[in-house]
């Protein structure tokens, strides 16, 4: 999905308009989300699972509305959480009775709370790929009267001879390394292994179809094919290993980018997938899916330093990863904007380059995107609901509930 001048140029007059009705003065930066787009891209997630439920990724959300919106999504099912805390709150809140923990924890107020806890304790799925990890659930607790949930994570990435391509998750790669945790968990009372994780990031969090690099493109694709084919067989293989420990709940895999090829593996039972929900910057160049950005937030011009620039208050909103350009916030509409080179998105301010900017006045919003999604929801505790050209709530982030996750 391409997106023109007229496009942009209505969401900037449609935004605009949704603050201008607004009954009282919104602060900046001013956090929006589309819910028609949101709604959109949460249909077209459930048609590219085809019937493979999705896991909600709330590390790509953080906003309690939206998590629970997708939630009630036809094909969404259970919350693929950060933290065992967040996992925790979302149990409390009612939010999800199936809640896996992404990451392995070592959180250990967090963990006597679990053990505490029977109703959390059968809710909470936690990530596991060490014995180090069950040595720290006992270390808090004094009964084994509650069983906790396990699941164990199983390294995802690419292996071309001493190369591992993907994120540097989980020491275990085969079927006689998981299988070697299993046997501990199985020994060990007081857990219960219910589940498998193997999430490819190199698939589902690689662009493979970016304008300009034609060859790079054609390399990732390549790799995720690759990928896709030996992780296939590596998960056939790792299951078979596993049958003789009990019957798995689930086995969860991909992202927002991989769902088609996580969802078409036979072991597979649910994807996760969260950015999709949203599309922040990162995620336009896909072939697998058409980006429908949901998720803005608008700066104010604050300054005219010549009639070619306009300046806006803040805005470096850097997303996490490798150092580069594609970390940066982009200017979104009105469309023709660009950072300069020699300041970028500042902390306190932001120039702007381009033939619009000569048509800004001290005054005016622009939007911006994020490159990645849930991260923008860190530096507000309101975000803003939009549909068509009228706000139709304003929900707290976790921020704006006191939480720091």
């Amino acid at each position: 999905m391409t997106h023109g001048y007229v496009d942009l140029n209505q969401l900037w007059r449609r935004l605009g308009e949704a603050v201008e009705a607004h009954p009282e003065a919104l602060p900046t930066p001013l956090m929006v989300v589309d819910l028609d787009a949101f709604d959109a891209n949460a249909a077209d997630l459930a048609r590219r699972a085809a019937g493979t439920p999705i896991r909600v990724a709330s590390k790509s959300l953080r906003v309690p509305a939206l998590i629970a919106r997708a939630l009630k999504k036809p094909g969404f099912a259970g919350v693929l959480a950060y933290s065992l805390r967040e996992a925790l709150w979302l149990h409390e809140s009612d939010t999800s009775n199936d809640i896996v923990v992404a990451y392995p924890t070592v959180d250990r107020r967090a963990l006597a709370e679990l053990v505490a806890s029977p109703s959390a304790a059968a809710a909470i799925t936690l990530m596991v790929d060490d014995v180090a990890h069950l040595d720290m659930v006992d270390s808090v607790r004094s009964s084994k009267a509650v069983p906790v949930r396990l699941a164990i994570e199983v390294d995802a990435g690419l292996r071309l001879g001493r190369q591992h391509v993907g994120p540097k998750r989980s020491p275990l790669y085969d079927g006689p390394s998981v299988t070697a945790l299993a046997k501990v968990i199985e020994r060990r009372s007081g857990f219960r292994l219910v589940g498998v994780m193997t999430y490819e990031g190199q698939v589902a969090g690689v662009p493979d179809d970016v304008p300009g690099q034609r060859a790079k493109s054609v390399v990732v694709r390549r790799l995720k094919q690759a990928s896709v084919s030996q992780l296939q067989a590596r998960r056939a293989e790792v299951d078979e290993a596993l049958a003789p420990y009990g019957p798995l709940e689930f086995w969860n895999a991909g992202g927002s980018g991989s769902v088609e090829t996580s969802a078409g593996d036979p072991v597979v039972t649910e994807v996760a997938a969260g950015s999709g929900l949203l599309v922040p910057g990162l995620f336009d160049h896909y072939q697998s899916f058409q980006p429908r950005p949901a998720a803005y937030f608008g700066l104010p011009v604050t300054r005219k330093p010549s009639r070619e620039i306009a300046t806006v208050h803040g805005g470096g909103l850097i997303a996490s990863g490798p150092v580069g350009d594609d970390r940066a916030p982009i200017p979104w509409a009105p469309p023709g904007l660009h950072l300069t080179g020699l300041e970028g998105a500042g902390e306190v301010q932001t120039p702007l380059t381009g033939h619009q900017a000569a048509l800004l006045a001290i005054g005016d919003l622009v939007w911006f995107r994020h490159a990645k999604s849930g991260e923008l929801f860190e530096h507000t505790t309101e975000v803003h609901l939009v549909r068509g050209s009228r706000i139709v709530e304003s929900t707290p982030t976790y921020r704006g509930i006191g939480h720091a996750f």
